[in-house]
């Protein structure tokens, strides 16, 4: 048996609402942090890439932004990624919640009923429910999807990870790998760095300030020892700069201490950090705007 006989390979596209669990679960998978994750919904806004390599398998996964109804162009792009997820897989996953109702995203459960590619539905999150209320959520979605195998699981606590893991490989087909073996992720390491920023901002700030806001990595020079790397937040008003700043400095301090914490671990190498705040007004409806920031 040749190699591409004995070495399997293929696209695992995840898609869900906003907050169910997409990203949790692509990390878990690839056992890296490639995805920011926090509790606020539309916190993924690009379509990302971890590669999972075993000596006879790569899987490529892809983490999309949540499913939503758009209200600005910078969503309106969010849900261009997601649906061009649906058309290069191997193998669909479709993520819910128990108790979420399946008459949601109708467009989306529409274009997967109709593929002919394998589709698991996952049910995330089953150890925040109870046993009847998780089987009435399997029972809805096995009458959405009578095809699709259904499996409840938890992402975060690990559970029934491996099970999924196992199904994939069963169904992905015979091929060489896509990417070098070396590589768990297709985004450079730019853009990993300002997502880990913009994680931080999500984290400590509320109400609208994380949604106007978008990191840019300036400068991203590594040398033997240490990584400099110059960020700019941009936000919309003038107020929200502030807000972002802090008094005296402190909320922003606060960020960059943590973001370089976490880019440490994550590059294995001293962190140097500069962070800066500019306004940029209405970025998240300017096509130009958008298109700089690398929504395509």
């Amino acid at each position: 048996m040749n190699d591409q006989e004995s070495h399997k390979a293929g696209f695992v596209n995840i898609l869900g609402k906003p907050n169910v669990g997409k990203s949790t679960l692509m990390n878990s998978m690839v056992g890296e942090k490639l995805s920011i994750i926090t509790s606020k919904a539309q916190t993924t806004r690009h379509r990302i890439h971890g590669i999972l390599n075993g000596e006879n398998y790569q899987i490529v996964f892809s983490d999309t932004p949540g499913i939503l109804d758009p209200g600005y162009k910078l969503q309106e792009y969010m849900l261009k990624n997601a649906k061009s997820a649906l058309s290069d897989a191997d193998v669909f996953i479709y993520m819910a919640e128990a108790g979420q109702q399946p008459d949601e995203n109708e467009f989306f459960i529409k274009k997967l009923k109709a593929s002919k590619t394998p589709l698991l539905v996952l049910i995330n999150k089953i150890d925040l429910t109870d046993q009847d209320s998780l089987a009435a959520t399997v029972e809805n979605w096995h009458n959405i999807f009578p095809d699709a195998e259904i499996v409840p699981l938890s992402a975060l606590k690990n559970f029934n990870i491996d099970r999924v893991f196992n199904r994939i490989l069963e169904l992905l087909p015979y091929a060489p790998p896509f990417y070098p073996k070396d590589m768990f992720t297709d985004k450079s390491e730019r853009f990993i760095a300002g997502e880990i920023v913009r994680e931080k901002i999500l984290q400590y700030y509320k109400q609208e300030i994380p949604y106007s806001v978008e990191v840019e990595i300036e400068s991203f020079k590594e040398d033997k020892n240490i990584i400099r790397v110059r960020a700019v937040i941009y936000t919309e008003k003038e107020s929200q700069k502030g807000i972002l700043i802090g008094h005296r400095g402190n909320m922003l301090k606060k960020v960059g201490i943590e973001a370089r914490t976490e880019m440490e671990n994550f590059f294995s190498k001293k962190i140097y950090l500069e962070l800066f705040v500019k306004v940029q007004k209405e970025w998240r409806n300017d096509d130009r705007k958008l298109k700089n920031f690398g929504y395509r």
